[in-house]
């Protein structure tokens, strides 16, 4: 698909810009900041490739305003609809290259079917990819969808209160995870994924607080009647949970900044406060791609404040704004 506005023809400083903001990817974060983009009635148009991680959420209890819950698909798809009301233009499509022009200052996205995009602002709200537990062919999304397999323990560990709880994860991390899901289970087993990785001290906090560590060698994982069986090494019998979280860390999609000059912190996310604060005049993020808590709540909010700070940097250049506000 080559967008409308976008035929890789001539380079940025000699055409005029297709929209005036474009954003990258479209979960909660993205989509929300589309919609307030829309109605500060600037022509955005979102760019995405159907990988939000918020689609693959089964079930969220802890977004405000839903008390039934909402599966990630469905807020997905409310917000899209709710974005398009107002005149935003969402599409499917990959941005390979982001580049800024040093005689327009505009920014050039370069996509994968060849086409390009002129934006005059940007908002980086890529997301990250969740390491996922490795499970036998189909099984893995269907663990998930009967609740035996989850990955974030802030939005539904309430849910599991009382359940016998497995953690797979061979460090700090992992530890800490199941130490917070300790507070809702007082059945919660440390399960490392190679060896455990954990100081004395670690041992320890997690003895104080019954938290059990595995140590014996995991083989498999498998899903049977809706719940999780663990095989390990020198056990006959595989150990049975209600549900298992893997501990096992997420990748920040950040490899756009390279175009723009730009990295992210040590592991690769964008700052905490880059919904806020520009990486550059005119870019900012939204998201779980920002360092911090990886929460829907948290994402919309990104997307709505930097929907702002971008408007009012684009007013500012428009000469839209009170002097002594400059």
């Amino acid at each position: 698909m080559t967008l409308a506005g976008g035929n890789g023809q001539g380079g940025s400083a000699h055409r005029a810009p297709d929209c005036d903001a474009l954003v990258i990817g479209a979960g909660p974060a993205g989509l929300t900041a589309a919609l307030y983009l829309a109605r500060y009635r600037r022509r955005v148009r979102v760019l995405h490739d159907g990988r939000s991680r918020a689609l693959g959420a089964p079930m969220a209890w802890n977004v405000p305003g839903f008390p039934e819950g909402i599966s990630g698909a469905e807020l997905v798809a409310r917000l899209t609809r709710q974005a398009e009301l107002y005149g935003a233009i969402i599409e499917r499509g990959r941005v390979e290259r982001l580049a800024r022009s040093a005689e327009s200052n505009l920014f050039e996205a370069m996509l994968a079917d060849g086409g390009r995009l002129t934006v005059r602002g940007l908002i980086l709200a890529t997301g990250v990819v969740t390491n996922e537990a490795a499970l036998a062919e189909g099984e893995h999304d269907e663990a998930v969808r009967t609740g035996a397999l989850r990955y974030c323990p802030i939005c539904d560990g309430f849910e599991h209160r009382g359940r016998r709880i497995a953690v797979l994860g061979s460090d700090l991390h992992g530890a800490a995870e199941a130490m917070f899901l300790r507070q809702y289970s007082d059945d919660v087993t440390l399960i490392p994924k190679w060896r455990v990785a954990l100081t004395s001290g670690q041992h320890a906090e997690l003895a104080a607080s019954d938290v059990r560590i595995e140590k014996r060698q995991l083989l498999r994982l498998a899903h049977r009647g809706g719940r999780i069986e663990v095989a390990l090494a020198g056990v006959a019998e595989p150990l049975t949970f209600d549900t298992l979280y893997p501990a096992l860390g997420s990748e920040p999609r950040s490899e756009l900044l390279v175009g723009l000059g730009l990295e992210g912190d040590a592991n690769r996310c964008l700052p905490a406060d880059a919904f806020a604060e520009p990486l550059i005049p005119g870019v900012y993020g939204a998201g779980d791609v920002l360092a911090g808590l990886d929460q829907i709540s948290t994402a919309t909010g990104h997307g709505a404040a930097a929907a702002t700070r971008l408007h009012n940097w684009l007013r500012e250049g428009e000469g839209h704004v009170m002097a002594d506000q400059r």
